[in-house]
């Protein structure tokens, strides 16, 4: 007796069944990414209020952009980077006499839903944007 291979209709069945899994793993993995990565974003936040910190003291009294804070060795050189960023997140920092701005925007929104800032304060709070915060919660501390 000669033994015969898969046929057309068993492979068929093999194939639905891995698409029908993937179906359900795929989007599950994408949220597992984006918390992540959000959760990276407001730690990295919490960073860039140390490194201003330790720079203020440092600076004559001045707070640094995320090029003063790289040149000073407080914070990686990945920070700069605004088309791959740090964990999918691109990182600003805006300055003014006596206060610093620090926010952290999704690259794409595959790597995160929200949108975070934080200042001399040290607060990491979720952007006033209302498309990217949670729902009531724009301009709160993240917790």
């Amino acid at each position: 007796m000669r033994s015969r291979g898969f046929s057309l209709l068993e492979l068929l069945i093999v194939v639905a069944i891995i698409l029908i899994i993937a179906t359900i793993a795929i989007p599950s993995l994408l949220r597992s990414r984006q918390a992540a990565n959000e959760s990276a974003a407001v730690a990295n936040l919490r960073t860039i209020n140390t490194a201003q910190v330790t720079y203020l003291t440092s600076a004559s009294g001045a707070y640094g952009g995320i090029g003063d804070l790289i040149t000073a060795g407080l914070i990686d050189t990945r920070f700069s980077n605004t088309t791959t960023g740090v964990s999918g997140y691109s990182f600003a920092v805006a300055t003014a006499t006596g206060e610093y701005t620090a926010t952290a925007t999704a690259i794409s929104s595959n790597n995160g839903r929200y949108a975070y800032y934080t200042g001399p304060d040290a607060v990491v709070r979720y952007t006033a944007t209302s498309t990217l915060a949670p729902t009531g919660q724009t301009s709160q501390p993240v917790q």
